[in-house]
């Protein structure tokens, strides 16, 4: 079935992503300019469990267009990219050049990543936005990020909350629409269609998903040998009563620990 999700989900975001960016963003060397203005932003969330970036081994699994990589390289990080898409990895590359910092950019599934054990291991592994419904088993992709996480390396996973997922998407209704418990693979529009005016988005290809809820979520990291040390749930900016995003921080420590279920 992963199989299957990776060459739906590569052959979406290799059409009409990088012509999305531009769009979004503008061209290379539009976002580059904004953000050697302000490179901190994109970083808002995770600065405060990083501490000072410069001279850290990051790796951003599924980076996309690179914009957070390419600001942590900016703070003086060796960061690495890994993601499925050649038009992410054209984007975010001429963007790095033309800010001036290096940026290893693995275009890959990252379930496999030629010659993985070669990258070594690293002080930081990020996973960011609209991430963890690509994958149809947890245990992957967590098992990814152990193996290429150093003794006390930290995890860094920002996503939308599942909870927005049944609830936030409501519109006009008073009760909600969908289902936080809901199984099984469900095809839909690749993420950055909205961002393509209407005229633009015929050809575009479907993605294929897989929702989650919080405890599978947790439950798979803690499987995985990761310590959780923080789980921060972030209001939606439109209605701060509910939650749109979550950050979750988790160490990889060298602990022994009995069997969940003897």
């Amino acid at each position: 079935m992963q199989d299957e999700f990776s060459r739906a989900n590569k052959k979406a975001w290799e059409t009409k992503a990088y012509q999305a960016w531009v769009h979004n963003f503008g061209t290379p060397d539009e976002l580059a300019g904004e953000l050697k203005r302000e490179h901190k932003h994109p970083l808002r969330y995770w600065l405060k469990y990083i501490g000072d970036p410069n001279g850290k081994r990051m790796i951003n699994l599924l980076g996309s267009n690179g914009r957070k990589a390419i600001s942590l390289a900016m703070l003086g990080a060796d960061v690495t990219v890994v993601d499925i898409s050649e038009e992410n990895r054209l984007y975010a590359k001429q963007v790095a050049d033309a800010v001036g910092v290096k940026l290893d950019y693995i275009c890959s599934d990252v379930l496999q990543i030629p010659d993985e054990e070669s990258l070594g291991q690293f002080d930081i592994v990020l996973m960011e936005f609209g991430v963890l419904h690509y994958f149809n088993d947890l245990n992957d992709i967590f098992a990814v990020v152990r193996r290429r996480l150093g003794n006390k390396g930290r995890f860094l996973l920002t996503d939308f909350h599942p909870f927005a997922r049944a609830w936030m998407n409501t519109v006009n209704l008073t009760e909600p629409s969908g289902n936080y418990f809901e199984k099984g693979t469900r095809e839909g529009d690749v993420a950055f269609a909205k961002l393509l005016p209407e005229e633009e988005r015929y050809g575009l290809e479907k993605v294929l998903t897989r929702s989650w809820t919080i405890g599978e979520i947790i439950s798979a990291i803690s499987a995985s040998g990761l310590v959780i040390r923080a789980l921060e749930e972030i209001p939606s900016p439109t209605d701060a009563r509910f939650p749109e995003f979550y950050t979750l921080v988790a160490d990889k420590m060298e602990l022994e620990l009995p069997s969940l279920y003897p």
